[in-house]
């Protein structure tokens, strides 16, 4: 049973009403999920207001995983004090929702860049990156880095991408992602994209089940 859909040998795609219900249920677990916050990484102080002072958003969600917002990942000399090693820009551009960073941008660090361009909006096809970002995520991870994966605010394109990380590459469910995340960080997935990670979530685990898609 996967996200309330039976997998059989003549069923090897969701119908639209089942990505839907999968979808529903997701956003079920992340309005249940409460985030605990925690200090800003790099700094002591465990209220949650000092971060806008300081002008920087970003928490560490999984080990040496980190999300954060545009602020963040322009700060080189905050980078640098929690030793992120590759930044995955989600947002990509210089319109508006979006960050006008680039691997030029981190030329005078050891900082490996990945970005690309997506709206944060439910007809986004997100998905197309997931592979490219997970294999970028797991190499920098195995080679002993840290990886900050960011957005405009890092709510949304920025933990979509970090969740399907987690399922390809970690083995876990869609909700089980959202639950480990959600713990750490406000993370907020629009429903398109909940709806990917529903798609995505069905065909790992159906491949992991024996069935091929």
């Amino acid at each position: 049973m996967i996200l309330g859909v039976s997998v059989t040998d003549n069923m090897m795609r969701m119908t639209r009403r089942e990505e839907e219900l999968a979808a529903r249920e997701l956003a079920h677990v992340l309005n249940n999920t409460r985030t605990i916050y925690n200090p800003l990484p790099g700094y002591d102080k465990n209220v949650f207001h000092e971060r806008y002072q300081i002008g920087l958003d970003c928490d560490e969600v999984y080990p040496n995983i980190y999300i954060g917002d545009a602020s963040s990942a322009k700060n080189k000399q905050y980078l640098m004090k929690l030793g992120i090693s590759h930044v995955v820009n989600t947002a990509e551009g210089k319109l508006l929702g979006q960050v006008d960073t680039d691997q030029d941008f981190y030329r005078n660090t050891t900082i490996q860049y990945l970005g690309f361009s997506i709206m944060d909006l439910p007809v986004a096809n997100i998905g197309q990156y997931f592979t490219e970002v997970a294999d970028f995520m797991e190499k920098a991870i195995k080679g002993g880095g840290k990886v900050l994966v960011h957005c405009l605010m890092g709510m949304s394109r920025s933990s979509t991408c970090v969740l399907a990380y987690l399922m390809i590459k970690e083995g876990m469910t869609a909700a089980e992602a959202i639950k480990q995340v959600r713990q750490h960080r406000d993370i907020r997935p629009n429903d398109g994209f909940l709806l990917q990670l529903a798609q995505l979530d069905y065909k790992l685990q159906a491949q992991r089940l024996g069935y091929t898609q």
